[in-house]
């Protein structure tokens, strides 16, 4: 038999057998729910019922097949979120609109009921054809160019090249020394990757900045700077606001000074996708990326989307695994207190619908898109996957919630390596983290007492009133952990951004110190004091407020800008680290932070906007555990741990670093150059990307 002949054999028969499982499914349904009947008022025969089931089915098909990808294409500007919950109505009113073209009237369904039942028979549908073209390498191809939309926007399948592009997949808070043990072993946490160690790509640890959190490192990642970004959030004199990195305006702000100091729009500006990021990277598409969250309708790019809801089962599977992970957040946090886990954090409020929608929603999102980028053959996508740093900021780096999350990603990786196989164009698949994290009791928690109301006692200003429960009203803790998929899910959502709460207020008083909170990094300023308090004006004004601070067994040193000496550390004990000339009174307050923190320090005391004075918690050399001036089991943001070590796993037919990587900005040109490397060495076209013909 011809070859051609035998494919279109094999295509028929998949097709009737989709065919037949949706009709089954259609009949189950029709049996199981009160609202959805296949025969006519006066009953009928289950042959009568089954052929009924068989003519709704394959009307529905039709439609799915027809008519769906128009409808999604016609959505595109309407919100991630809101388009989610809108093809569970539109696949309904298309099973509606099937069931009507039943003879005699046959088929009759509420709008609820047929909601559910088009939600799963796509599953189902959906499910099938997967499993049967599981061994067809051309069916999978086909099928996967078709959620690629052919290339979204142009109607057709992308042409072939012999240039590689380049994948950058960021597992965020991911840190070295954790991928390290999820790879090693005979039954590896993340068996995808640990096939990757050692056969095709080779893992490199890099030292982040003093402020080890996405904001600084992403920015710098994809637009080649990170000056005067000194933490996650904090407070501008010049100004009178307060920075905070996963507000929109916020991040395009920091975006826009990034830009012009680096002198190039970012790293994904020549045919880049920028995916479920804090920022752009200067990239034409994007999607869930808060820099441009704010910019009129007419500016959004939609068509990552598009990968994801081409097929409604995706919709129905994300919404029962939306239900089914908070499920098991309660029972998760449940069972943390009633083993009495340590550390432990609040996982109340909001926490349960954000946590699903960073491990839900963001990744299945996230993950088409970039598969859509693959098989469209973009040059460049840059992708951030938040689902681990969430929960581990909640349930503690290494808890087993944690652990699963890590799991999960693991298939999402998996699943973007099969999109390269059949790409269009061959691909190198970087993976990286933008920092670590560090596990320790909160500083609160640790020592009874929050920054705040430490410096407060210092400046000898009455405390606040706490709020009920008993948490104080720090200035710094009205931001809820878990920054960056909080920001996505307000993005996607396109709801209004957050008031950032005023720097002063009654409570405070006037010209009261501005504390703020950076994961174990601490920024205090003085409104009241011009410019960059110096340690001599804030010991004349506060005459016992730096040697409180620094005596504290919860401190492990201080940053303040001295007069005489320049920027200076100030440890227990009236140890000083002069960083201007590296002369070290007393025990060297930096010592346990490691080789490279005084560079680290020293450069962030050079920023225009660092605060008077910043605080980083102590470190138990130990255990490696810090305390988090914010409510996190696992927190990030300042120097202690393993917060500091992330990771680069490259593809060995790059380049390998030449020297150790120190600070995000040494990222983005490593970055760059891979990506001048895939230009400069094309390589022989990948088969199926000159044979595939669509059907």
């Amino acid at each position: 038999m011809p070859v051609t002949a035998w494919r279109a054999g094999a295509a028929l028969l998949r097709v009737l057998a989709v065919w037949a499982v949706s009709t089954l499914t259609m009949v189950l349904l029709a049996l199981l729910l009160p609202g959805f009947r296949l025969q006519s008022a006066d009953g009928g025969s289950l042959t009568r019922l089954g052929l009924t089931a068989a003519l709704g089915a394959g009307f529905f098909g039709l439609l799915n097949a027809l008519v769906w990808p128009w409808l999604v294409r016609a959505m595109l500007l309407v919100p991630a979120l809101v388009l989610g919950l809108l093809v569970f109505l539109l696949n309904g009113s298309l099973l509606l609109l099937a069931l009507s073209a039943i003879p005699d009237g046959r088929g009759a369904a509420s709008p609820a009921v047929a909601a559910v039942v088009a939600a799963v028979m796509s599953v189902a549908s959906s499910g099938t054809s997967t499993l049967l073209a599981i061994r067809d390498t051309g069916a999978q191809r086909r099928r996967m160019r078709r959620l690629a939309g052919w290339r979204a926007t142009r109607g057709e399948p992308a042409p072939p090249s012999r240039t590689p592009g380049t994948v950058f997949l960021q597992l965020d808070g991911v840190g070295y020394e954790l991928l390290c043990e999820a790879v090693d072993g005979e039954r590896p946490l993340m068996p995808t990757l640990a096939a990757m160690c050692g056969t095709t790509h080779r893992l490199t640890p890099w030292r982040t900045d003093w402020s080890s959190q996405t904001g600084a490192s992403q920015l710098a990642i994809l637009h080649g700077s990170n000056e005067d970004v000194p933490a996650f959030r904090w407070y501008e004199k010049d100004t009178g606001e307060v920075i905070i990195s996963n507000r929109p305006s916020s991040a395009a702000e920091l975006q826009r000074r990034a830009t012009a100091r680096s002198g190039h729009p970012g790293l994904l500006a020549h045919d880049g996708a920028s995916r479920g990021n804090l920022f752009s990277g200067g990239a034409d598409q994007v999607a869930l990326v808060l820099s441009v969250a704010r910019r009129g309708r007419g500016q959004r790019s939609r068509a990552g989307y598009f990968a994801y809801f081409s097929d409604p089962a995706h919709a129905a599977r994300t919404a029962l695994s939306f239900v089914a992970e908070l499920v098991r957040e309660v029972c998760q946090s449940l069972g943390a207190r009633l083993r009495g886990d340590r550390p432990r954090v609040s996982r109340g409020g909001l926490y349960p619908l954000i946590r699903a929608f960073a491990t839900v929603v963001q990744r299945d999102v996230v993950t088409a898109a970039v598969a859509g980028d693959i098989l469209n053959g973009r040059t460049a996508v840059y992708a951030d996957l938040v689902a681990y740093d969430e929960v581990a900021h909640h349930s503690g780096p290494r808890g087993r919630d944690a652990r699963q999350v890590l799991a999960r990603t693991d298939r999402c990786v998996a699943a973007i390596a099969q999109a390269i196989r059949y790409a269009p164009r061959p691909y190198h698949l970087v993976l990286l983290s933008d920092h670590g994290q560090s596990q320790g009791e909160t500083f609160r928690s640790r020592f009874g007492v929050t920054l705040e109301e430490l410096v407060r006692a210092g400046c000898g200003r009455p405390l606040v009133p706490r709020q009920a429960g008993g948490r104080p009203c720090l200035s710094g803790e009205r931001e809820p952990a878990g920054a960056e998929a909080r920001g996505a899910a307000r993005a996607a959502l396109h709801r209004p951004e957050e008031s950032p709460e005023p720097p002063g207020g009654p409570a405070r008083g006037r010209g009261a110190p501005i504390v703020l909170g950076s994961g174990n990094l601490g920024l205090i300023s003085f409104p009241d004091l011009v410019g960059r308090a110096s340690a001599e004006a804030i010991t004349a004004r506060y005459p016992g407020l730096l040697r409180a601070l620094a005596d504290h067994p919860g401190i492990g040193f201080l940053l303040v800008r001295s007069e005489r000496h320049g920027p200076v550390v100030l440890g227990a004990g009236g140890a000083e680290h002069r960083l201007a000339t590296g002369e070290v009174l007393g025990a060297d307050p930096l010592a346990p932070f490691g080789p490279g923190a005084a560079e680290t320090v020293r450069r962030t005391a050079g920023f225009p906007h660092a605060a008077d004075i910043m605080v980083n918690s102590a470190l138990d050399p130990d255990t490696g555990e810090v305390h988090a001036f914010e409510d996190q089991a696992g927190s990030h943001g300042g120097l202690g741990g393993e917060q500091s070590r992330a990771f680069l796993m490259s593809p060995l037919a790059l380049s390998a670093p030449d020297a150790e990587l120190v600070g995000a900005e040494a990222v983005h040109q490593v970055l760059r150059g891979w990506l001048a490397e895939a230009a400069a060495h094309p390589t022989e076209p990948l088969p199926q990307a000159t044979t595939s013909t669509p059907s």
